[in-house]
């Protein structure tokens, strides 16, 4: 099993969207003074690699505690927005930026997840039909394309939470016994 991490660091002064909370990182505790170490983290819902919850725009759907966590992790692949065949009924990640024009052929490939630089009208489109988005992956030029991997994005339990940075990563399959992530007939 190989695991290839997806996720920018947290750090103090890290670039952001234009408008949202710089970010921080204090060390507020330290071994010398507790005998621990505390940080002190102040950022935004949508800060680094992060996931987008359905109400990030859309009011009255669903918020981050409302979605099922199962609906943070599944079989994914990597997807050239170039390509004309894109796979179906799992996450799509897209290596280069994907727009709005793309919106009906993604959900029509019902993805529980897209992420990937993705623009915003797109973002807006795919949460309106309860797709959940992340932004801001990081070495997806390092997941293999056309194999299908496992996708973790699992956000923070926020109540009334419109996004939540993650730690997202893939899982490659090997050939040791017992790890497939192959279909089943």
């Amino acid at each position: 099993m190989k695991i290839i991490d997806l996720s920018v660091p947290l750090y103090t002064g890290m670039p952001v969207f234009p408008g949202d909370p710089e970010v921080r990182v204090a060390v507020v505790q330290t071994y010398e003074t507790h005998a621990w170490e505390l940080r002190q983290l102040i950022l935004g819902s949508h800060t680094g690699t992060h996931v987008d919850a359905f109400s990030h725009m859309h009011a009255g759907l669903e918020t981050l505690d409302e979605i099922p966590l199962e609906r943070f992790f599944g079989r994914a692949r990597v997807v050239d927005p170039r390509q004309p065949d894109w796979p179906r009924d799992r996450g799509l990640l897209f290596i280069d930026e994907v727009g709005i024009e793309a919106a009906g052929k993604i959900i029509g490939l019902n993805p529980g997840f897209v992420g990937g630089n993705l623009t915003e009208e797109l973002e807006r489109a795919l949460l309106g039909e309860r797709i959940i988005t992340y932004t801001d992956l990081i070495h997806l030029d390092r997941l293999p394309k056309e194999t299908d991997f496992m996708f973790f994005g699992v956000p923070l339990k926020i109540k009334g939470g419109d996004g939540s940075p993650v730690r997202a990563f893939a899982i490659l399959e090997d050939e040791s016994p017992g790890i497939s992530l192959k279909e089943t007939p």
